[in-house]
């Protein structure tokens, strides 16, 4: 059954060109557009549809405040479209807070001057969120949110410079997110673990990670005994903004990692997007370039393989939620050389497919409910 989707946006040709690239793919259909966030909401209760493609600055409603009212009340896997910019990474981490799935940059050009890589990437993207956990996971359940209000006529926008400011003071614990509508599948869970002299806390993800790695780190205390080091797949200008915003609301530190780093406990470093990470027997880390060889850049194989290498059985390793494989021949290395190897269940994942393959490869020393997860990290630790 082909894929039905939805696709948002207020630009004629935008609309136009995605329906385009979609409806190429045999199986995929296009089964309606709209050109503002309250079209969006009423074409998704009417469509019911797959997936939704949704542009972020238009008129009526932008297409943030459009995925929280669709999350409530008709949760439909999301795929936002967004600039390559500061400004843009800070919009689009918003809409994952509030219940998209995944993102795509917004490039007209890209779109003009390599159709093949767009409508590849794009058909890829769509396939796979639509077989994602999200209409009934609880995995970022957005707070209920009242009913559009009647709006103005429309007006001519641009694609957004939308988000908070973020800073590096102490601040409050995020809630918790609201339980859902309909419970996921139930999914066994590991013993407690025991506790270890770890020297480093490794942790890659992929498409669901932002809100996954938010949801763990919020639970890690401030005086952490050992150094943290994350992997999540990104544009290189989003990485900056996304460890920024995990420095606001954690009480551990969080910043993008920069060559010649020093590890130290309570300090969270985040890969920069683009390029890849290492860390060396003296607890230094390496910012090399991306090699164009490698399909992701950072790669979680390369720094779970850097770690091994230089702290054998002293690392607490930890797959969440994301397409593909990434990660599991790093884990290799890491359960070679004894460390601990941890993936997020299939239950809590917005895509099972990193931590499947660490469970498919017989690495996981224990399966943990990303709700579980902080807390495990901290009874393992301290």
């Amino acid at each position: 059954m082909a894929v039905k989707v939805l696709v948002v946006d207020d630009s004629g040709f935008f609309r136009r060109r995605v329906s385009e690239i979609l409806s190429a793919d045999p199986s995929i259909q296009v089964g309606g557009t709209a050109t503002n966030g309250k079209e969006a909401i009423d074409q998704a209760l009417a469509l019911k549809p797959d997936v939704i493609t949704m542009d972020y600055e238009m008129p009526m409603m932008d297409g943030i405040t459009a995925v929280r009212h669709i999350m409530q009340r008709c949760p439909t896997p999301v795929l936002m479209f967004s600039s390559l910019t500061h400004e843009g990474a800070r919009v689009t981490l918003d809409a994952l807070d509030a219940g998209a799935v995944d993102f795509l940059p917004k490039n007209f050009e890209d779109i003009s001057r390599n159709p093949e890589k767009v409508k590849q990437l794009l058909c890829e993207k769509v396939h796979s969120i639509s077989r994602s956990n999200r209409r009934f996971s609880a995995y970022s359940a957005p707070a209920p949110v009242a009913a559009p209000a009647p709006t103005p006529a429309p007006a001519p926008s641009s694609f957004g410079s939308h988000g908070s400011s973020h800073s590096t003071s102490a601040p409050a614990r995020p809630a918790p997110a609201p339980a859902p509508t309909r419970a996921p599948a139930a999914s066994a869970s590991s013993p407690a673990p025991k506790r270890k002299a770890y020297k480093l806390v490794a942790i890659g993800t992929s498409t669901g990670g932002p809100v996954a790695l938010q949801r763990v780190l919020t639970q890690l205390p401030a005086n952490f005994p050992a150094p943290i080091v994350l992997i999540q797949h990104m544009p290189a200008a989003f990485t900056k903004a996304f460890a920024e915003r995990l420095d606001k609301l954690c009480r551990i530190s969080v910043k993008e990692a920069e060559d010649g780093d020093i590890l130290r406990p309570g300090l969270a470093l985040l890969a920069p997007g683009g390029k890849q990470m290492m860390i060396d027997g003296r607890g230094a880390v390496k910012i090399l370039p991306g090699d164009e060889r490698l399909n992701y850049k950072p790669c979680v194989d390369i720094t779970f393989g850097s770690a091994a290498k230089s702290y054998g059985d002293k690392v607490l390793a930890v797959v969440l939620t994301g397409m593909g494989a990434d990660g599991r021949e790093g884990a290799r290395l890491l359960k070679q050389g004894g460390s601990s190897i941890w993936a997020q269940d299939e239950a809590s994942c917005v895509i099972y497919g990193m931590p499947m393959a660490i469970v498919k490869a017989d690495l996981a020393d224990a399966v943990y409910s990303l709700d579980d997860i902080g807390k495990h990290i901290v009874e393992a630790c301290i």
